[in-house]
């Protein structure tokens, strides 16, 4: 069921806003410069939605709320602070504790409720779409939502300003500071700040990297335009499902296939169709960097793949073994040539990552199920993107049966693309055998 914007927008009500900060205070003229990939993907935003049934969110108050937070932001002290820009325009984060905005609100369904109306669009309301700007040294870059069901379950809200950090580093906040809620005194580094980037070289990059695109400047106000209207779509599909799928690709192996390319090729295909004549014969790639962010508990590492099938490609008419296999095989990450232009132009550049090129972002092994309420895992996790470009972008992410994470059942994917796509999406996807009205 899709309900219209203003019946949606009754949905959720009895908004309320405050702002919760470290416990105690993080000194004095202390500084995160965010590096050239953070500033590269500066803007988009990570928003994600954790469902909670009444017995995980039992005693769930706003003051044990802000409790944890006050020692959670003793740690995460970088994401309380605000942007500032250098003389030179650059972008920083002035660690002043000002801390991350909550969000109180009420929900006039029952959990069960929500969940059956399987609206996608409706999400938005379980979590902040305010995007950094137009007054930058006020905007925080972090957002908690607090959504309360008349069954007394929750929706946890988190948006994420992916300048801060990628996907895993967003993951790691929240289930850290399900942590912090059951046990006060959880012993954890802090985050360091980054210093002032040490210049490059001054030789030119060899080429400009194709997984990125330029935007005109947005001053202050941080989000793209896109030249068409987007649209948000999600499904599930389960394990058999997935194992069919595999198997008409790569045939009765023995061996283990990829889930992630192997959808990924399926889909590509099906968008291949749509936009013909006009095909996406180059995608970007994103998946965690297997060798994680060293020290850091927060930062951008995921790695950012170009994909090329070539100018004289047929992706319609290309074999889906030999796209997966591309997918898998053929990926260049660009992370050192991004930084490279970022910082050649002092990380003043505005331009965006998600979208610049059709995207896949593999969130496979992102934690997104061990966020804990009580000892109790999420319902469901819905993870979607703000300040997706015009080529859109296409999210993979485990899906859980139930309240035990390691009980997953197959993949649930979200696709952002232009609204008028979208329809023509669908029909091909279920005409390959995705199927894409699948119930959690």
């Amino acid at each position: 069921m899709v309900f219209p914007q203003d019946e949606q927008e009754s949905l959720v009500y009895d908004v309320r806003l405050s702002s919760v900060g470290p416990g105690r205070s993080s000194g004095l003229d202390i500084f995160h410069y965010p590096d050239g990939l953070d500033l590269a993907l500066k803007l988009h935003y990570l928003k994600v939605v954790y469902l909670f049934d009444s017995e995980a969110a039992q005693g769930l108050t706003i003051s044990k709320i802000k409790e944890s937070l006050f020692n959670l932001f003793n740690h995460y002290f970088v994401p309380c602070g605000r942007f500032r820009r250098s003389e030179s325009g650059r972008p920083f984060i002035k660690c002043n504790d000002c801390g991350a905005r909550i969000i109180e609100a009420k929900c006039t369904k029952t959990l069960d409720e929500w969940v059956d109306m399987k609206d996608w669009s409706s999400y938005k309301l379980l979590v902040s779409q305010q995007a950094l700007g137009p007054e930058l040294s006020f905007s925080p870059p972090v957002f908690l939502q607090v959504t309360q069901f008349k069954c007394g379950g929750v929706a946890m809200g988190l948006s994420w300003a992916h300048v801060l950090g990628d996907p895993h580093s967003a993951s790691d906040f929240i289930n850290t500071w399900g942590q912090f809620f059951n046990n006060l005194n959880l012993k954890m580094p802090y985050n360091i700040p980054k210093p002032f980037p040490t210049p490059l070289k001054s030789e030119e990059p060899e080429k400009d990297p194709v997984t990125i695109k330029w935007v005109d400047p947005v001053g202050d106000h941080w989000i793209p335009a896109n030249n068409k209207k987007m649209d948000t779509f999600s499904f599930h599909i389960t394990t058999s499902q997935m194992n069919d799928l595999q198997e008409q690709i790569w045939g009765s192996s023995a061996e283990k296939n990829p889930s992630f390319e192997s959808l990924c090729a399926i889909i590509w295909r099906c968008i291949a169709k749509v936009r013909e004549g006009s095909e996406p014969t180059t995608v970007t790639v994103c998946r965690p960097d297997p060798n994680g962010r060293g020290n850091d508990i927060i930062g951008n590492d995921q790695l950012i793949c170009k994909v090329e099938a070539g100018n004289d490609c047929s992706i319609v008419d290309t074999n889906l073994k030999t796209l997966a296999r591309l997918l898998v095989e053929q990926g260049i990450d660009e992370r050192k040539q991004i930084e490279e232009v970022v910082e050649k132009d002092q990380g003043v550049t505005d331009l965006f990552v998600y979208g610049a090129n059709l995207t896949f972002l593999n969130l496979e092994d992102v934690d997104v199920y061990d966020f804990e309420l009580r000892g109790k895992n999420p319902r469901f996790v819905y993870y979607t993107l703000q300040g997706v470009g015009d080529e859109g972008v296409v999210l993979v992410l485990p899906w859980s049966k139930g309240h035990n994470k390691s009980d997953i059942d197959g993949k649930f994917v979200t696709i952002i693309l232009p609204e008028d796509e979208m329809v023509k999406v669908k029909y091909e996807l279920k005409m390959n055998g995705v199927m894409v009205e699948g119930d959690f």
